[in-house]
Formats: structure tokens, C-alpha cells, sequence
């Protein structure tokens, strides 16, 4: 389900700015801070203010349609909940980002779950290190 029909369903307004930060974030296959968002919408709409990007990007995580993810640049990130979820392996040195699928931390959500009675929510994680040409 989009997040604009989702957000109908809800209940929730469907302003024009609202649904070009939905246009705006679903528009490209990476992750995309507030900042990238608002600039394309400040491209189409000039009167837009960053502060209903951060409103709308806020909303969007709470009803759980985007998650968001630090990658170690000083900017938070954005990426649709529907296109699923996927882990990040973040080269410190090079700044490589390598997409890691769910299931390769399955055994360790397992292990958290078995030895230490915690649930951990691994939908999407950062781990930060050196990618294989950078350890030469």
C-alpha cells in the first residue's frame, strides 16, 4: 500500500505539499534525507517549507510507511517501509554502503530473543567497518 493511500485510509489530510514529499521520497531507489526531499519539492512548489518535510517525514515514520537510518554522513535518511527492509554495512574509510538483505541478522535476533529475552526490531540497521578493499 502507497503511503498517500494509506494515509487516506487513516484519515489524514492529502495536502499538496504532503503528497509531493510522498512523490518526493517514493521517487528514487536510495535512501534520501529531508533536506534532498524538500529540495524537490521546493523545485515545484517554491513557497514549500522544510518544517511540513520534517512534519510529514515524522508522520510517515510514526504510522510505521518509512524508516529512517543514520549511514554515518550526519544526515538522516529516508526509505519507504514498502519497499522493504534491508540492513547497511557502512565502510568508514570510503564511505562504500553496501546493502545487506533481512535475513542475513536472523541468527542474531535469535540469539537475542534466546539468551537475553529481548526483541530486538533488526527491520534496519547500520553496521559501520571497512569493506574488503579499504582492509588492504
Amino acid at each position: 500500500m502507497s503511503c498517500g493511500q494509506a494515509l487516506r485510509e487513516k484519515g489524514y489530510r492529502l495536502t499538496p505539499q504532503r503528497m509531493m514529499v510522498v512523490e518526493a521520497l517514493h521517487s528514487v531507489d536510495k535512501h534520501v534525507s529531508a533536506e534532498e526531499i524538500y529540495a524537490q519539492v521546493q523545485a515545484r512548489y517554491p513557497y514549500a517549507n522544510i518544517s511540513t518535510v520534517y512534519r510529514t517525514l515524522e508522520l510517515l515514520k510514526e504510522l510505521g510507511l518509512v524508516t529512517e537510518i543514520a549511514l554515518g554522513d550526519g544526515r538522516v535518511r529516508y526509505h519507504p517501509a514498502e519497499k522493504g527492509h534491508h540492513h547497511h554495512l557502512v565502510c568508514r574509510k570510503c564511505g562504500r554502503i553496501i546493502n545487506l538483505p533481512e535475513p542475513a541478522l536472523s541468527p542474531l535476533e535469535d540469539t537475542l530473543l534466546h539468551d537475553y529475552q529481548f526483541k530486538a526490531d533488526l527491520r534496519h540497521l547500520a553496521i559501520f567497518g571497512l569493506c574488503a578493499d579499504c582492509q588492504k
